[in-house]
């Protein structure tokens, strides 16, 4: 049942990032270029999306099930920190010189062509490398805690 769910919901969001036309890159960095020829229509779909995510997560931290019955688990913290500034920084200059970011990447392999292929290729190695890289660090940090204790 949950599977059947995540497809119709997954389904739903890509219907409408392609309706809205967030898949068209060009589309995007219209929007990012503020000094050219501006075009605002991101901001309106960033804003249906907020106040939905919104309502949403009123609705969730009042509860501890979801709506098929599993824990609900919300992030445990809210704190602002380097990681997450520098995430953010790094998915904004992504998200600026291709024109995607993840969602509309995938989206956008329905309509062929090599650009988000390649994007969702450097996504998928991105995120492999940063598993690996924090595997590393906390296996160090495992073993430093371990020399210590000794």
């Amino acid at each position: 049942m949950q599977t059947a769910i995540a497809l119709i919901v997954g389904l739903v969001f890509g219907v409408g990032l392609i309706v809205s036309r967030m898949i068209d890159p060009s589309k995007v960095l219209g929007f990012l270029d503020v000094a050219g020829a501006w075009d605002p229509s991101l901001a309106f779909v960033m804003g249906g999306a907020v106040l939905v995510a919104t309502i949403a997560f009123g609705v969730a931290v009042k509860r501890s099930r979801t709506l098929l019955g599993d824990a609900l688990r919300l992030p445990a913290t809210t704190a602002i920190d380097r990681r997450l500034l520098l995430g953010g920084v790094v998915f904004g200059v992504g998200w600026g010189l291709a024109g995607y970011c993840p969602g509309p990447a995938l989206a956008s392999l329905v309509t062929g062509g090599a650009k988000p292929l390649v994007f969702v290729v450097s996504l998928l190695a991105g995120m492999a490398l940063f598993e690996l890289l924090e595997h590393r660090s906390a296996a160090r940090r495992e073993a430093s805690d371990m020399g210590g204790a000794t």
